[in-house]
């Protein structure tokens, strides 16, 4: 049985000093990387075919710790479609080579939600500037945007969503095993989707970092193996 695992990156150095991170790039720190490879020690012995990943450095890293620790000993091989002689240079004459790699496709869809004019603000600041409880619906609620044109987690879905059903589930049609390394909106846009959550309910769904979330996908059905904690 096909199986999904999602992901999202280890604790950020922003994450660490509670700023709004959104598409900023900012690297894992070093509770992140730990917390990259304590992921890697779970879904180590899970059979693993394609992996997905985000242009943002602490997503890509996490996903390359993670799979430091994989049992196949294949090597994840960042593809550059399109690219132009990172495409092309990159190319790999070795058939026996090529058994022994996964392959690493990057997709922006997958990003943090853009948090607009929050990035790099303290939350906690924020907490105290605009209340609690509208720093919680511009990070928690599915329809709020934040201030200067950011995305809510329904906008976040409009591009998380249909990327999903049409580039990663046929990958699960195939029989084929799907890591997914990406950051705490975009999954819960796909759990959201994936659990049949609603607007309301979705709220209270936060997403650990570096904790795997296993998924068992057979005949279009996903069911969750690990709780969210």
């Amino acid at each position: 049985m096909p199986k999904l695992i999602l992901l999202r990156h280890g604790q950020s150095e922003w994450n660490l000093k509670n700023l709004f991170t959104g598409w900023v790039d900012v690297p894992l720190s070093p509770k992140g990387i730990e917390e990259a490879l304590e992921a890697g020690e779970i879904i180590t012995d899970m059979p693993i075919d394609v992996i997905y990943t985000t242009p943002l450095i602490r997503a890509s890293m996490t996903a390359m710790l993670a799979m430091s620790k994989h049992h196949s000993g294949k090597t994840p091989v960042i593809l550059h479609p399109g690219e132009g002689h990172m495409e092309k240079w990159g190319t790999i004459y070795s058939e026996e080579t090529k058994k022994n790699t996964i392959p690493v496709h990057v997709a922006w869809q997958l990003n943090e939600r853009m948090y607009g004019g929050l990035q790099g603000l303290n939350k906690k600041e924020m907490m105290e500037k605009y209340g609690e409880e509208q720093v919680k619906l511009w990070r928690r609620s599915f329809s709020t945007r934040p201030p200067n044109e950011g995305e809510s987690l329904e906008l976040t879905s409009t591009r998380s969503l249909p990327f999903f059903k049409e580039k990663i589930i046929p990958h699960l049609d195939q029989g084929e095993h799907v890591f997914i390394s990406a950051h705490g909106n975009s999954l819960r846009s796909i759990i959201m989707y994936l659990d049949q959550l609603s607007p309301d309910e979705v709220i209270s769904l936060e997403i650990p970092t570096g904790l795997p979330i296993i998924y068992d996908y057979e005949k279009g059905k996903f069911t969750r193996e690990t709780e969210i904690k």
